[in-house]
């Protein structure tokens, strides 16, 4: 690995403040070809991704989106008040975003099984092969001096997502990444060090 891809791997940060900045063309085309760049299962390449740019659109999946988490925050017990906190924080976070990008799976060409296990495991893979394009796209947009922030909020709603979007039946969507130019420099998250997550032969032999 050489030190510039790993100086862009160190100084990528989860943005969540942007600038109303719009982010040109042919930035995002970049980070798409990145993208599908990434190695995936059979390499079938099973991510499909919707951006969106529009105002209203934005607001739009925000609302439905936090409206559902809304419920899960009742039935959880939280307070009104917290309740109110959350939603308003999640919501500014949506529609600040000078972009959204929904990222999918497609299980279209993925292989067919009749037992449920491999089926599942299928499904996993086509999952995992999707975050490995949604890495690719992270480290790219930092490249670029933009910023990224990736959410899991369209697993809890899927189908709120997906009839919002008018998105096929047969698309999932699986994550929604936050897309500008930074207005904020957070400082490096804490990580584990390597002996506590790296293993030589068997489980418990330290590297």
């Amino acid at each position: 690995m050489s030190l510039d891809i790993f100086e862009i791997i160190k100084g990528r940060r989860s943005i969540r403040g942007y600038l109303p900045t719009a982010v040109p063309e042919d930035s995002l085309l970049r980070i798409f070809e990145a993208a599908r760049w990434a190695p995936s299962a059979h390499n079938v390449q099973p991510w499909r991704f919707i951006v969106i740019v529009r105002a209203d659109l934005k607001q739009r999946l925000a609302k439905a989106m936090t409206d559902e988490w809304l419920k899960d925050l009742i039935r959880d017990g939280v307070s009104v008040e917290t309740q109110e906190g959350l939603v308003r924080r999640s919501i500014e976070q949506f529609t600040g975003a000078p972009v959204l990008i929904l990222a999918c799976i497609s299980m279209k060409d993925m292989d067919k099984y009749p037992d449920e296990k491999r089926q599942r495991c299928e499904h996993i893979m086509a999952t995992q092969s999707l975050t490995a394009a949604i890495q690719n796209m992270l480290l790219t947009v930092h490249s670029q001096g933009l910023g990224a922030c990736w959410f899991c909020a369209p697993l809890f709603c899927q189908d709120v997502v997906r009839g919002l979007l008018e998105i096929p039946n047969d698309i999932e969507p699986q994550a929604l990444i936050t897309l500008g130019y930074p207005s904020e420099e957070p400082e490096p998250p804490p990580k584990k060090p390597l002996k506590e997550i790296v293993f030589r032969d068997r489980w418990g032999e330290m590297l």
